[in-house]
């Protein structure tokens, strides 16, 4: 497969998202402090905008009305309309964080957009009133590298840092529904796939990717977790929490109700997978994971590594409490350093969408 390399940035690209509801629209933010917006199927980038010196570390759009971008720089958000061509003066600029950030997201249930920062806090500032709505801390020790809403539980957002640490809050409360730390050892009987992750590298949480509610019926309540110890993390958050709320009634229920909740949620817990280097996954640290939008949405997840490789999983096929096997769950990968190591200021891209026949 040839690669379509796309060219506009002048220092390396930091974040490439890709619209929802304009199949071959792309939206890329760099070092450069510049953002570029593409057509595949123009030729040439349609245009930039240059928001000033300092890196924009992420893009992410408006839920309902991509004409609208949030964009991250330094301890700063600003939203921008992508019409207003003559003129890029952000429409609003939100400056909540006290440390840099790392990753913004917007939900697609309400107005609220998450930034998360190098403090290890997570700013929630609702679009509407414009102003902040809650500060998640006292969690991730160290960066908050990752944010996400989920769709399916109105009120709760889900965060990874470099910490190892992987949080489900209840944002209207500031407070966690569960804790997920990577960096203790493994004792998770449900966890199938693959063997631990790479011995030399800690799990750091890079990535975090969830699906939206129209992915892949009854699939679509999971979450990929791209690690530093070469590992993509599926799990089933339903049942995360699930098991949470069962502890938690465990400790205030008696016996004969504790034993009848067990086998309730036993009969419906699917296994956390984990694609790792023994399936054929990556030797390095997994920087980025994200489910597939061509095809079945949501069928495969893609993730790039700093093997300068990226890979294609079919993770849904293997998702499910009778499966026990995820040998064949590697359906492409894609080598980038063989040829194109040097070409740090283009972002690459394959047309994956032949895979989808498989």
């Amino acid at each position: 497969m040839k690669p379509r390399r796309l060219k506009g940035h002048k220092a390396a690209v930091a974040c490439c998202i890709a619209s929802r509801a304009r199949p071959g629209i792309i939206a890329s933010s760099g070092e450069d402090g510049r953002i570029c917006w593409f057509d595949l199927r123009c030729k040439d980038v349609l245009f930039t905008i240059d928001l000033g010196e300092q890196p924009i570390s992420s893009l992410c759009f408006k839920a309902g009305n991509e004409a609208i971008v949030y964009a991250s720089s330094g301890t700063k958000v600003s939203c921008l309309d992508i019409h207003m061509v003559s003129s890029w003066k952000p429409l609003e600029t939100y400056n909540y964080n006290k440390d840099e950030i790392n990753q913004i997201a917007y939900s697609s249930k309400s107005n609220f957009l998450a930034a998360a920062d190098d403090s290890g806090d997570v700013k929630i500032i609702d679009t509407s009133q414009q102003c902040l709505y809650k500060t998640l801390r006292a969690v991730h020790t160290s960066i908050c590298s990752s944010v996400q809403f989920l769709s399916w539980k109105p009120w709760t957002a889900i965060t990874g840092g470099l910490d190892s640490k992987l949080a489900m809050w209840d944002f209207s409360r500031g407070r966690t529904y569960n804790v997920i730390d990577y960096g203790m050892p493994e004792v998770d009987s449900t966890v199938s796939c693959g063997n631990v992750g790479q011995c030399l590298n800690p799990a750091f949480v890079h990535s975090i990717a969830v699906p939206e509610m129209d992915m892949l019926q009854g699939l679509n309540k999971a979450c990929a977790v791209a690690r530093g110890d070469g590992v993509v993390d599926v799990i089933d958050l339903e049942s995360e929490l699930a098991t949470v709320k069962s502890k938690n009634f465990q400790s205030r229920s008696k016996k004969s109700d504790v034993q009848a909740a067990n086998h309730a949620i036993g009969r419906n817990l699917v296994k956390r997978t984990q694609l790792d280097y023994s399936l054929g996954g990556h030797t390095a640290a997994v920087s980025c994971v994200s489910f597939s939008l061509f095809g079945e949405r949501g069928k495969f997840l893609i993730s790039g590594g700093n093997d300068a490789c990226v890979k294609l999983w079919d993770w849904s096929r293997h998702f499910c409490a009778e499966q026990t096997s995820c040998n064949n769950a590697l359906i492409l990968n894609i080598d980038l350093k063989k040829k194109y190591s040097s070409e740090c200021r283009d972002i690459l891209l394959r047309d994956v969408h032949r895979v989808t026949s498989i």
